[in-house]
């Protein structure tokens, strides 16, 4: 048993809950995995793996019982997430963006509205967190997106881009600015648009470096209009809802991130165990030993920091914003750094794409750039250390 089986053996979970992941790590490994190579190359959505995924029904582990869920822990979800993203980064952005943008509807949605969505949640739908324009990335506060009220509804006109799940998703948690509240940041607000309604359009998809089977749309709105029984919460409460939800999300980034990490860690220490220079395995040699050392070392830390920020909010910590940051931050780097170095273990055919670990380099670097940039990141935590 190595470090990792140790590591991975001290995140104690229920019964149901390791059956559960005990699942999804077999469903990733038999089914989800031997299909990433041919989804990555052709850049289709994987419908197969999304139907496998609903087939467990996991959307109902972050729904609650009381609205016909299986909630199961935070844990327990970064897990999944960790899972399916070592199996398919592709995948594990598709479901666990479904986290992401219900998650708002569960904590600040009323008892009308969570009948309403949650059921489609739970017959396998998709979701989408529709936050960023082309003028309003990190800084989510410079959006433009604009929700008119008009007597019962709300007309709704604007774009928005890089939207994850964007061309089929059945539900839209959508940020956009309150036209009759002046202050930038008070009027941001948040609604629900349901898919197919006059108005919403998908421009187009993006044709990515990486993460090239998940669906990244740009989005339009020209007079868009929906009930005002779709707005979360009351006009002016969008600050509020988004911060909630990236707090929760960056952890989730982080797995998604430590998924491809893990993938590309056992990948090189396999590839070096059986290739052979000067009469001698890889690993042999020093230098490689002190490579490995270091991300072994690396990717250790940064896991049970995974599982640290999992058990704070699992325990109903209110403040936990740093050091989500701190994980979003670390295990992105990391992503990255693990996956460059296991292609430069690999050699020339690191560099080709009959090796996996050349998709995972370019899955990793999207991962340092969403959610918060990495910059913004390193700003927010230094930042909280000034005294006041």
């Amino acid at each position: 048993m190595n470090v990792f089986h140790r590591l991975d053996a001290t995140l104690k979970l229920p019964q149901e809950e390791a059956m559960l992941v005990a699942s999804v790590r077999a469903l990733a490994r038999d089914q989800i995995a031997p299909r990433a190579g041919h989804y990555d190359r052709s850049g289709e959505f994987p419908h197969d793996n999304v139907s496998a995924i609903n087939a467990l029904g996991l959307n109902a582990m972050f729904i609650p019982e009381a609205n016909g869920g299986a909630q199961m822990s935070y844990a327990a979800y970064l897990e999944c997430v960790r899972e399916i993203s070592k199996a398919c980064a592709s995948t594990g952005v598709i479901w666990a963006t479904n986290f992401h943008a219900i998650k708002p509807v569960i904590d600040f949605g009323t008892d009308e509205q969570k009948k309403r969505w949650l059921p489609v949640m739970l017959g396998g739908g998709l979701a989408s967190l529709t936050i960023t324009e082309a003028s309003a990335g990190s800084d989510a506060t410079g959006m433009k997106t604009e929700f008119r009220p008009d007597g019962d509804d709300i007309v709704i006109n604007g774009g928005k881009t890089f939207i994850t799940n964007g061309a089929h998703a059945d539900l839209y948690l959508l940020f956009g600015k309150w036209s009759a509240i002046a202050d930038a940041k008070s009027a941001i607000s948040v609604l629900v648009v349901e898919k197919g309604t006059p108005g919403l359009t998908v421009v187009r998809e993006e044709d990515k470096m990486g993460l090239r089977a998940s669906s990244t749309a740009a989005l339009a709105f020209d007079n868009c209009r929906v009930a005002r029984a779709n707005l979360l919460g009351s006009p002016g409460e969008g600050l509020k809802i988004l911060l909630a939800s990236l707090n929760r999300s960056r952890p989730s980034v982080a797995a998604h991130a430590l998924g491809i990490a893990r993938a590309a860690f056992e990948d090189a220490v396999g590839y070096i165990n059986e290739r052979r220079q000067s009469g001698r395995k890889i690993v042999e040699f020093q230098g490689i030993q002190f490579m490995l050392a270091d991300m072994a070392t690396d990717l250790a830390m940064c896991e049970a920091w995974l599982w640290h920020v999992a058990r704070l909010v699992d325990a109903g910590a209110a403040d936990f914003g740093v050091e989500a940051s701190m994980l979003k931050m670390r295990a992105s780097d990391l992503a990255m750094r693990i996956a460059t170095d296991a292609v430069q273990l690999y050699g020339g055919y690191g560099y080709c794409k009959d090796y996996r670990v050349e998709r995972l380099m370019r899955d990793a670097k999207i991962t340092q750039i969403w959610e918060g940039t990495n910059q913004i990141h390193r700003q927010f935590i230094g930042r909280s250390f000034v005294k006041k």
